[in-house]
């Protein structure tokens, strides 16, 4: 099973229609909406890629849509594969164990804010 979230613009002037649209279909889930900005957050199901492009052409064939654009989606088997791999990772690096790790030798690089990301690598 794959879902996905899909961003959909309309003008401000057409989104109760499309909004209600959305809402009737069976292509989709209506979750959020913008009336001045005429955007419209939505999500389709389908078994697979194939399925949910075909929904994804529909909607975009609505009328008084301007644009819907899949944003982010999930697929039940990437999951499955992503949990294998961290349940068979070890749980922590074996250099934190280490009794000989000095915590000066530790560079942290989780502030992108405050970092120059060529000295990173």
């Amino acid at each position: 099973m794959n879902v996905s979230s899909i961003v959909v613009q309309c003008r401000s002037e057409h989104f109760d229609k499309v909004k209600e649209w959305c809402e009737n279909s069976d292509l989709c889930d209506y979750h959020f909406g913008d009336k001045t900005k005429g955007k419209i957050i939505i999500t389709i199901e389908g078994e697979g890629v194939g399925e949910e492009i075909e929904k994804l052409v529909k909607i975009q064939q609505a009328p008084y849509i301007i644009a819907a654009d899949m944003m982010m989606t999930y697929q039940e088997d990437m999951l499955d594969e992503e949990i294998q791999k961290l349940n068979e990772a070890p749980v922590s690096p074996a250099w934190l164990n280490d009794p000989n790790t000095k915590a000066e030798d530790i560079v942290y690089k989780g502030d992108l804010k405050k970092k120059d990301l060529k000295s990173m690598y």
